[in-house]
């Protein structure tokens, strides 16, 4: 069977191409996504929407952070936190020291982002960050450990919101509701409804 052509940008097959509904955001914020190598294909890569919306957004696929990244991650002149809820976290609040926000996020299934923070000794200084309880997800897709958790790029516009609630960052929602859409249309409403309409569902952005 011959492989659909796919956009290089979103990496979507590109009959269902998503670039048309990207935005091109900014914000004060840098965000660091950290996303596990066997999300980096998968058909719902939310990771990589979030980051192709937002000009202040950095990719890395890795299990490990490479040397050049370290520095980045321990740079005294930013306030770089983890969005990870261990038990000695703080909730991710809008006050400010005077530097500028970082924030690193773990893209994978729980398991997963778990192993990316114990295998990477560098993030183990960084103040640990949790969301504030909100809406559910609309990640519905997934099978999720709880009502509570986000797909990252849901999580990465929550964290935004709090951290620079004069910006609307939703639009970089769009993407996500369009390609949640598509997929339930492709497997038919049955499929959906016997698998996933009565489950939370989600891939944490945060463990």
């Amino acid at each position: 069977m011959t492989k659909r052509p796919c956009c290089t940008r979103c990496l979507r097959p590109q009959s269902h191409c998503l670039c048309a509904d990207i935005p091109d955001l900014h914000s004060a914020t840098e965000l660091l996504v950290l996303q596990h190598p066997s999300e980096q294909h998968h058909a719902l890569n939310t990771a990589r929407l979030l980051c192709l919306g937002l000009d202040t957004a950095h990719l890395l696929v890795a299990e490990h952070v490479p040397d050049d990244w370290m520095a980045w991650l321990q740079d005294a002149d930013y306030r770089t936190e983890l969005l990870f809820p261990g038990p000695d976290a703080g909730e991710l609040a809008s006050t400010s020291d005077g530097r500028p926000r970082r924030l690193v996020l773990l893209d994978g299934t729980w398991r997963k982002a778990r192993k990316l923070y114990y295998l990477n000794p560098v993030l183990h200084p960084l103040p640990q960050v949790a969301l504030p309880a909100g809406p559910p997800s609309r990640y519905r897709l997934r099978k999720s450990p709880g009502a509570e958790a986000l797909s990252t790029l849901e999580a990465g516009v929550r964290a935004l919101g709090i951290l620079e609630p004069a910006i609307d960052f939703t639009p970089l929602l769009r993407p996500f509701e369009r390609l949640i859409d598509g997929q339930i249309a492709a497997m038919g409403t049955l499929t959906y409804q016997a698998h996933f309409a009565h489950r939370g569902a989600g891939k944490p952005g945060k463990p």
